[in-house]
């Protein structure tokens, strides 16, 4: 027992609690948060190739009333036929396109017989920095288009909306945010339109299928937390290993011609 008093001093039990603490964060905070971006990841690259070979199909049989959403059928290409509501126009700002910024415009289409759904018409590019260029309205007439449905995006913290240039803009692509700013009640999710639509600004591509290095981080957190305590379990074997093969110093006892030397020495 006195050799595993060492692990109760301070030294020990903090590296101990750090080890601990540490393996702890690797199996319920790190790799699950590397694992499920893997997931998403991959479960939206599973969806943009089924969007790629499936024919469009009307929009009303995925989002068939006003509050509807379909996060299941992101990026399948729909139909829908309506007109745009021209006096309402959106920016999505500080968007990256093609390597260079860019401004995302949006504009609420009111579907016949349907919602009314938020539709990113495209992509300008900004003018001397980031003021707002002329943007060409959409057609007043009714018109069909085709277009992905998308998920409405999560506000951006500390984010707020603001008017520049004349503008209503945004950081997000938030369905509810813009149905605010529109005055106009929008779906849950939105339509990124295609190439060659009534419309239509700079086209949007599908990002690459590309599931990124997410699995092997997650799988990296787990290797970690395997390893912090194995570590630690061989440096506690290696100092009480060490320990017992101290020996306390011996002093060799006096042989008897030492002690009767002694003995006359002191008589004399």
């Amino acid at each position: 027992m006195r050799r595993l008093a060492f692990l109760l001093r301070p030294g020990w039990l903090a590296l101990a609690v750090v080890v601990i603490a540490f393996a702890y964060l690797c199996f319920t905070v790190l790799a699950p948060w590397q694992l499920g971006k893997n997931a998403k990841t991959s479960r939206e690259n599973q969806q943009i190739a089924q969007s790629l070979n499936t024919d469009p199909v009307p929009l009303n049989t995925l989002l068939p009333q006003q509050d509807s959403s379909a996060p299941e059928a992101q990026w399948r290409r729909v139909t829908a036929t309506g007109h745009y509501l021209p006096q309402t126009q959106v920016l999505a700002r500080l968007r990256v396109v093609d390597g260079d910024p860019a401004f995302e415009v949006l504009a609420p289409f009111a579907v016949d017989g349907g919602p009314t759904v938020l539709v990113d018409r495209g992509y300008v590019r900004p003018e001397e920095g980031s003021r707002v260029p002329p943007i060409p309205p959409p057609p007043g007439e009714t018109v069909t288009i085709t277009a992905r449905l998308r998920d409405s995006e999560p506000t951006a913290p500390g984010k707020e909306p603001f008017t520049k240039d004349g503008v209503p803009q945004v950081y997000s692509i938030n369905t509810g945010q813009v149905a605010k700013l529109a005055g106009v009640p929008l779906a849950g999710s939105y339509l990124q339109l295609v190439d060659n639509q009534p419309g239509g600004l700079g086209v949007i591509g599908v990002p690459h299928l590309d599931a990124g290095p997410f699995l092997s981080y997650g799988i990296q957190w787990i290797s970690f937390g395997i390893i912090a305590p194995i570590l630690l379990g061989y440096f506690v074997y290696a100092e009480i290993r060490a320990r017992r093969t101290e020996k306390p110093p011996t002093v060799a006892p006096d042989t008897v011609g030492d002690k009767l030397s002694d003995r006359y020495g002191r008589r004399r």
